[in-house]
């Protein structure tokens, strides 16, 4: 498991700021916070590409897999408020560790904030490095196990329900869901099954 270790001196601030308070940990592969910066800045677009020579800001986030005992997992609809993928299926929780937060607090900060969720108890899965051309990250990956009684925020998750491995497997590759969504589940769906 690898596990944001904060340094005892403060960390740079990389990149224009608008406002300080929403910054982000920047971590080498190892989980060390080297640096913070805004949340923006270390998601390119098309609009604002990486300027040349730089490399992308490795930034924490946080999964949650959620699957209940009849083997079905929970997905958010993503709105579409969403910058990327908005419209698509994905996985149940997912979103960015504010600076000065581990892997568990975001975690629950962001089932908290996206699906109401509060008393749950996470299964360390994995950490992974994703990303693509304009974004980096340090992906730490969590599932729990459970029937829940879920209320999806509807700014960022527009709803969400229970998929079965079969409605699941009948919709990859057609764009219903994310790409992320898509790999975690290729890569790990046995491990989450093994858990029940």
């Amino acid at each position: 498991m690898i596990e944001l270790v904060y340094p005892l001196e403060p960390v740079p601030l990389l990149g224009p700021q608008a406002d300080a308070s929403e910054t982000v940990p920047i971590v080498d592969e190892n989980g060390l916070v080297i640096a913070r910066a805004a949340r923006e800045y270390c998601h390119r677009s098309e609009d604002t590409p990486q300027p040349e020579g730089e490399p992308l800001l490795l930034h924490p986030v946080v999964h949650l897999q959620i699957v209940d005992r009849y083997s079905r997992l929970f997905l958010q609809h993503r709105s579409p408020n969403k910058e990327t993928y908005p419209g698509r299926w994905d996985t149940a929780v997912g979103g960015h560790g504010s600076y000065g937060e581990y892997y568990e607090e975001a975690l629950f900060r962001e089932a908290g904030e996206e699906l109401g969720l509060y008393d749950f108890n996470p299964q360390y899965m994995d950490n992974y490095i994703a990303g693509d051309e304009l974004d980096r990250e340090m992906v730490g990956m969590y599932v729990t196990v459970g029937s829940f009684d879920l209320h999806p925020e509807n700014y960022e998750v527009s709803e969400g329900r229970y998929w079965t491995l079969d409605e699941i497997e009948a919709n990859l590759g057609k764009d219903v869901f994310t790409p992320e969504f898509e790999n975690e589940y290729r890569i790990y769906k046995d491990k989450i099954l093994a858990l029940l």
